[in-house]
């Protein structure tokens, strides 16, 4: 519901004009730029080849910059227009590398790719609306350079992946399929297992009734699915970030959020409540679990600290839900 009422302050991209589009480039470039940099200096140390190809592609970031900067100026004169990719509704803003605490080769080349895919699709989208000959044509050109770039996850240095990475090397199928299913799924998996953790076991546990605690565990995975999947088809339509169809996105989140609600409310259904409870706390680990492990395989999160996020967060509501049951 938040996520819903924050996107209704956004823009639509198709009521931007020209200065402002211009505007909005000038801040994507100044901010991809400034994440390139900061990936070159964390990879200078291990992968020296693939920091000297972030080096170079801040450069072009920063040439992009000073393109449509002398543009803007010569057009509209020397005020920008304050906007940025999270006051447009279409844009996900991506969470600054600078806060991230480690980087793999492989989440590197995840983003890479993600950040060329969604420069390409804003400056077609932004070439297609105008009807400025100057604009169009620097927009239309940049699309071009930018489109140079979308195979650089698979040019970064080959040397630096041992034969087991190599074999499972990410393509773009992979890598389409990561941000479509395994991304909205993998939030939705999270949501239905964690947030109704609490209501079903504090059911349970107020009721002492196995029926009455399978109805609310049913209500709250049907209820979270719904509202997830809804959520996240709202959130962004994919025409700019490339994140695929918001339908089979939504589809994805709101069928996984409904699953994780609904494995550790199915053991309900047996009749004897101190095995169903047993059989669903079994049912909780193993969910957590799954989800440590998918952060890991597909997100490249450490496994650990997967688990320590994941497994802690989920524990502390298990024990929350219990708590407030026998109250």
């Amino acid at each position: 519901m938040l996520t819903r009422l924050l996107h209704q302050n956004r823009r639509d991209f198709d009521s931007l004009d020209e200065r402002e589009i211009l505007s909005l480039a000038v801040a994507a470039e100044e901010e991809d730029g400034a994440i390139y940099a900061e990936i070159a200096t964390r990879l200078s140390g291990t992968y020296p080849a693939s920091a000297r190809v972030f080096e170079g592609m801040a450069a072009e970031e920063d040439e992009h910059r000073r393109r449509l900067l002398d543009l803007y100026t010569e057009k509209f004169g020397p005020r920008l227009v304050p906007i940025r990719r999270e006051h447009v509704r279409g844009f996900i803003s991506r969470r600054p590398v600078w806060l991230m605490q480690a980087m793999s080769l492989e989440q590197v080349r995840q983003l890479a790719w993600e950040m060329e895919e969604g420069a390409v699709r804003f400056y077609e989208a932004a070439a297609a609306r105008s009807t400025d000959v100057a604009v169009r044509k620097l927009l239309g050109d940049l699309a071009a350079d930018e489109r140079k770039h979308a195979d650089l996850a698979d040019r970064l240095e080959s040397a630096a992946l041992g034969p087991e990475e190599r074999a499972t090397e990410k393509s773009e199928e992979h890598r389409q399929f990561v941000l479509t299913y395994v991304q909205p799924g993998l939030a939705g998996l999270m949501d239905g297992s964690v947030s109704t953790l609490a209501p079903v076991f504090a059911a349970a546990f107020a009721t002492g009734d196995t029926w009455q605690t399978f109805l609310v565990g049913l209500a709250a995975a049907v209820g979270a699915g719904i509202s997830m999947g809804f959520t996240e088809a709202a959130a962004d339509d994919g025409k700019l970030t490339g994140r695929g169809s918001p339908v089979k996105r939504g589809l994805a989140a709101g069928v996984m959020t409904t699953v994780g609600g609904l494995g550790h409310a199915l053991p309900y259904l047996i009749h004897d409540f101190w095995i169903a409870t047993i059989v669903a706390g079994l049912v909780v680990v193993v969910e957590l679990w799954a989800i440590a492990f998918i952060q890991q395989r597909y997100m490249q999160t450490p496994f650990w600290r997967a688990v320590l996020q994941v497994v802690l967060g989920g524990s502390l509501v298990f024990a929350a839900g219990i708590l407030i049951g026998n109250a």
